[in-house]
C-alpha cells in the first residue's frame, strides 16, 4: 500500500454478528519509499497495522497505518517526539494487546511501538523501563497466570533469553539461555510446567553482516538441531537433539505425563532466509503442520506429520495457551508460496489454492474453506463467542465447545482489487461465511494479528 486510508460505515455482504465488538488488527511489512525492488527483501519492509472497527453488527471504520519508527516519521515529514530507542525499526511481523495496551513488536533488537485507539503510534514501549535488551514478535500469554511470556535473541549475544512480564507491565523475571552460534529463534512454546525453545541451523554470520547484508543470517551444516525444555520458573535446560529442519510457528503446546507435545508448522531444511534471488527467504518446500513430542522419561524426540498441504501461521483458542487443545486453524495462500519456492529448489507450482483449514486433532480430520484463484488469505485468528467469552474469561476454556466461535481473516477479493474481512462461523467452516466486509483498499499478504475486544 502506498497511503493510508481511512473509511466508515464499511459496506457488509451477510451480517456481522452483534456479539463480536472490537478491534481485528494485523501487522505485516509494507516498505515506505521503495526505489529498487531487487535491494528489498520482503519481509524487512516497514510495519503497516491494518484495522477494523466493529460494533453492534456495523463496521465502523477500516485504518491502515504505518508504525512510526525515527525512520518513518522521518519520510513521511514528522516530527519524532522523544529520545530514538536502539535498533529501532517500525515493528511489523505482529500486534499484541497486554493490559490495555496495543504493542506492534518485531524480533532481535527493535523495542516495541505503542499504538492508540486508532492505530496511531503513541511511543516505544520498554515495559515501564524493565525491558534490558532486545524483544520478540512471538509472545505467549498465559490467561490463567496473567503471564505475558518471551524468548528474545540479538546477534551478539551468547545465549537468549527467556523473559516474564507480570500483570503490571513490567519484565518480572529473565532467565539466560546458552547457546553457540547467535541462532535465530522466531518462536517458542509454553505449557504450564515448561518453556520450549529451538535451536535450528539459522545462524548469524558476521562477515555477511559486516558486508551489509539485508538478512546476515544463513543455513549453518555445523550447527545441531536440537530442542531444550526449562522450566517455566528458571533453572536447568535439557536438551534434545533433532534432524535439522527450519522451525516456523507454533501452534500450541502441553504436558501430556512425562512428556511436552508442540504441534508447530515445519519446513524442509535448509532454509535460506536471506535468500535465493526471489527478494525475501527461500525454502525447498512448503511448510506443513506437525507434532513434536518430547519424551523426558526416554530422553527424545518424536516427530509425526498431522498435515502435509501447505499452510502457515496456525493459531488456537487464545485461552488454551500452554494447555490442552484440540482445534487448530491455519492459512494456505498460493501467492506466499510461490514467493517462497526458488528454482534451486522446487520449481512454482501455479496448482497452490488459497484456503483457510481448520483440524480437529482429536479426531484427525480437516475442514477446508477454500477461496478463488487470486484470493489470498491471510492469517485466521480465532474468536470466542461472546457467551463462550464470558464463561471462559481468565482461565482458559470452560464447558462450552471449543469452537464456539468465528474465525476473522483478510482475504484478497480479485474483483474489486481490495480486500474482505472474512468472518466464519467456526463451527459452519465450510458453509458460506458469515459476513464479509468490504475494504476500501488491498491488505497485502503480511504476518500477524489479534482480535482485541472491547473492555
Amino acid at each position: 500500500m502506498t497511503e493510508e486510508l481511512t473509511a466508515f460505515g464499511l459496506p457488509v455482504t451477510g451480517r456481522i454478528p452483534r456479539e463480536l465488538n472490537g478491534r481485528y488488527l494485523r501487522n505485516g511489512p509494507n516498505v515506505l519509499g521503495l526505489e529498487d525492488p531487487r535491494a528489498h527483501h520482503w519481509m524487512l519492509g516497514d510495519g503497516m497495522v491494518h484495522g477494523v472497527r466493529l460494533r453492534n453488527g456495523r463496521a465502523e471504520w477500516y485504518r491502515n497505518r504505518w508504525v512510526r519508527s525515527a525512520a518513518v516519521a522521518g519520510k513521511l515529514g514528522e516530527p519524532y517526539e522523544g529520545p530514538v530507542p536502539p535498533d529501532d525499526f517500525a515493528a511489523n511481523t505482529h500486534v499484541i494487546p497486554y493490559h490495555g495496551r496495543v504493542l506492534a513488536v518485531q524480533e532481535s533488537g527493535p523495542t516495541p511501538y505503542e499504538l492508540d485507539e486508532e492505530l496511531n503510534t503513541v511511543r516505544p514501549y520498554d515495559f515501564r523501563g524493565t525491558l534490558d535488551g532486545a524483544f520478540t514478535a512471538h509472545t505467549k500469554f498465559d490467561a490463567e497466570a496473567d503471564e505475558l511470556h518471551a524468548i528474545t535473541y540479538y546477534p551478539v549475544w551468547d545465549h537468549v533469553r527467556h523473559l516474564v512480564v507480570d500483570r503490571t507491565g513490567r519484565v518480572a523475571r529473565t532467565t539466560r539461555i546458552p547457546v553457540a552460534d547467535s541462532p535465530m529463534m522466531h518462536d517458542f512454546a509454553l505449557t504450564r510446567k515448561y518453556v520450549v525453545v529451538f535451536d535450528m541451523p539459522v545462524t548469524f554470520d558476521p562477515a555477511a553482516a559486516e558486508a551489509g547484508a539485508l538478512v546476515p543470517y544463513v543455513w549453518n551444516d555445523r550447527h545441531p538441531a536440537r530442542v531444550g525444555v526449562m522450566p517455566r520458573e528458571g533453572g536447568r535446560i535439557r536438551w534434545f537433539e533433532v534432524p535439522p529442519a527450519f522451525y516456523s510457528h507454533t501452534l500450541n503446546a502441553y504436558d501430556e505425563g512425562t512428556s511436552v507435545v508442540v504441534d508447530l508448522t515445519t519446513m524442509p531444511a535448509p532454509f535460506y532466509t536471506a535468500g535465493r534471488g526471489t527478494g525475501g527467504p527461500s525454502a525447498l518446500g512448503t511448510p506443513e503442520l506437525e507434532r513434536w513430542t518430547v519424551d523426558l522419561a526416554a530422553g527424545r524426540v518424536r516427530r509425526r506429520t498431522l498435515d502435509d498441504r501447505p499452510q502457515e501461521f496456525p493459531r488456537v483458542h487464545e485461552g488454551l495457551v500452554s494447555r490442552r487443545h484440540r482445534y487448530a486453524y491455519a492459512a494456505s495462500a498460493a501467492e506466499m508460496w510461490q514467493a517462497y519456492l526458488t528454482a534451486d529448489g522446487v520449481p512454482q507450482d501455479r496448482a497452490f489454492s488459497n484456503a483457510l483449514i481448520k483440524h480437529d486433532l482429536l479426531r484427525g480430520t480437516t475442514e477446508v474453506h477454500r477461496f478463488e484463484r487470486g484470493a489470498a488469505a491471510g492469517e485466521a485468528v480465532f474468536v470466542p463467542s461472546l457467551e463462550s467469552a464470558s464463561r471462559d474469561r481468565g482461565s482458559g476454556v470452560g464447558k462450552g465447545a471449543e469452537d464456539d466461535g468465528y474465525t476473522l481473516a483478510y482475504v484478497h477479493n480479485p474483483e474489486r482489487g481490495a480486500a474482505d474481512l472474512v468472518i466464519l462461523a467456526a463451527q459452519d467452516f465450510t458453509g458460506e461465511p458469515v459476513a464479509r466486509i468490504h475494504l476500501p483498499g488491498r491488505v497485502p499478504l503480511g504476518f500477524h494479528g489479534s482480535w482485541i475486544p472491547d473492555a
